[in-house]
């Protein structure tokens, strides 16, 4: 039975045939996208076989390419990482369809058991950005490089910096009028001004 997720995931990897044996960001959505089937068998000794098999190809591929991507993360199709290492998504992380993740990103909680991040479909964040927190990326928008999320972005903005503040946003969401909007100047949780 051939994963839909996974061939999403091929998809957006141009000269996708065996390309995967030669990507190393593949190897860890493939491992992943294994760790979801296996949870989704029914309890059984093959059930528990299989999840030893997954955690041994966990380790392996986490530590041979530094992507952590564990199976309790819930990741719709089309994922791209470019390039790899230093990529750790917490487990209580969601991330949308047809995103891309590059080296260095964080996806995590900013306490022990706290919310994470989720990102709706198409969000694209570059090297070495940090999501960290209860917050939701909208549809589309893109994060810069090294920024550091601590509140939502809308969807279609574009989010830099260190705390990040949105610089361009989609006509549907313009930037706050002074077009500086700072994400310290709200607090966690209240929404985005629409203008």
């Amino acid at each position: 039975m051939t994963d839909p997720n996974w061939q999403a995931d091929l998809d957006r990897c141009a000269g996708a045939g065996t390309k995967w044996l030669r990507e190393q960001s593949l190897w860890a959505i493939r491992v992943y996208r294994f760790g979801r089937r296996v949870d989704a068998l029914p309890e059984g000794p093959r059930r528990r076989l299989l999840t030893r098999l997954y955690w041994l190809l966990f380790r392996l591929v986490e530590t041979a390419t530094g992507i952590s991507l564990p199976k309790e993360a819930r990741i719709g199709p089309g994922l791209r990482i470019w390039h790899f290492g230093g990529i750790f998504v917490n487990p209580g992380t969601v991330i949308g369809a047809d995103c891309t993740l590059r080296q260095g990103v964080t996806l995590g909680n900013r306490a022990e058991n706290g919310p994470c991040p989720v990102l709706e479909d198409g969000v694209d964040l570059g090297a070495y950005a940090q999501v960290i927190g209860g917050v939701r990326l909208g549809a589309g928008c893109r994060v810069g490089a090294m920024a550091v999320v601590l509140t939502d972005v809308p969807a279609g903005a574009t989010a830099v910096g260190n705390p990040a503040r949105v610089i361009t946003a989609h006509p549907s969401n313009p930037p706050h009028p002074s077009g500086e909007q700072t994400f310290e100047d709200r607090l966690p949780g209240e929404p985005l001004p629409k203008g």
